[in-house]
């Protein structure tokens, strides 16, 4: 099979340099039909883009303090809170219509495979699907498709602009798995009584894909020799430490701001500021370079709370509410 690029694809031509090490046989289900695609698994590493912004030195350090939804990142020139894969957000609505859909014909096709209150009943069973169900099955596979497709989409163009400040990129540990798991401990709300829901971020996680983002970075920054930096978490604890008086205070999850005293400054990009301004071992915060850069980063940050406040998007207009 000849292999022809576009005429103005000088990316393709440059990766068609390289020898072909492997080719792959792909099968993808698009718009509910089968479709095979070839994959040329080239040799070395893939081509630089001419479009792509170079970063002038490679030691300049950048700090992202990640989120569920958000992620909060600070480089010598740029304090910015962004919203993760912001145009692949889940029409939530048309999704539980299909599921809906979806279940009262599963009910009507297997009504002996359920209890009277409802519930499926235990054991092995038999399940028909009408072909209705089978249409609906489709549709809510493509939906899950085009929504991962412009993810991934959205977080490689973000790690292209994140390593466009520099290459030395540090970040907290995180397992984002525990935040996925909903809580044990029940509780109350204090002003109405009511049971707090123990639902938690996985939903938020699953959306957004953070650790997606994270390893894309890394898989990018490999190319140059390079890995992500992560601090310990434990032991420098950013979002609860203050470089000007060195004490550290615990916060609640609601707490979205740091108080200064004649100002406040956002909290995740704080913790950014801090992320990025760790020592070399990775384990505390470099105190001398914060004060030094300090004046800088809260001009940079009070421009960015002006923008935030005037965002179109409702998640970022809350972090800053």
């Amino acid at each position: 099979m000849p292999v022809s690029p576009k005429v103005k694809d000088e990316y393709a031509y440059r990766a068609l340099m390289d020898k072909t090490k492997y080719v792959r046989i792909l099968k993808r289900e698009v718009r509910g039909k089968v479709r095979y695609f070839v994959q040329l698994i080239q040799e070395g590493y893939p081509p630089m883009k001419e479009n792509r912004k170079k970063v002038d030195d490679e030691t300049k350090r950048v700090g992202i303090d990640i989120g569920p939804s958000t992620i909060a990142i600070n480089s010598e020139n740029s304090v910015e809170l962004r919203e993760l894969a912001p145009e692949c957000s889940i029409d939530e609505a048309e999704l539980r219509r299909i599921q809906r859909q979806m279940d009262r014909s599963k009910r009507s096709t297997n009504p002996n495979n359920f209890n009277e209150n409802g519930t499926v009943k235990k054991g092995r069973l038999a399940w028909n699907f009408s072909n209705q169900y089978k249409e609906l099955l489709k549709k809510r596979k493509e939906l899950y498709r085009i929504i991962s497709v412009r993810r991934k989409m959205s977080h490689e163009k973000l790690a292209n602009e994140i390593l466009a400040y520099g290459l030395d990129v540090r970040v907290e540990t995180m397992r984002f798995q525990s935040l996925q798991k909903r809580a044990k401990q029940t509780t109350r709300n204090k002003k109405s009584g009511r049971i707090n829901s123990k639902k938690r971020f996985g939903k938020s996680i699953a959306n957004h894909a953070p650790a997606m983002l994270l390893t894309i970075i890394d898989r990018k920054l490999g190319y140059q020799g390079r890995s992500i930096k992560k601090i310990d978490t434990y032991a420098t604890k950013a979002s609860q430490f203050n470089h000007l008086t060195g004490e550290y205070t615990k916060k609640q999850l609601s707490d979205r701001w740091n108080d200064f005293g004649e100002f406040r400054i956002q909290r995740d990009l704080y913790s950014a500021f801090l992320i990025r301004n760790s020592t070399e071992s990775l384990d505390s915060i470099d105190v001398d370079l914060c004060n030094a850069q300090w004046g800088h980063f809260v001009e940079q940050h009070n421009l960015e709370i002006a923008r935030l406040k005037l965002s179109s998007t409702k998640i970022l207009r809350w972090f800053v509410a």
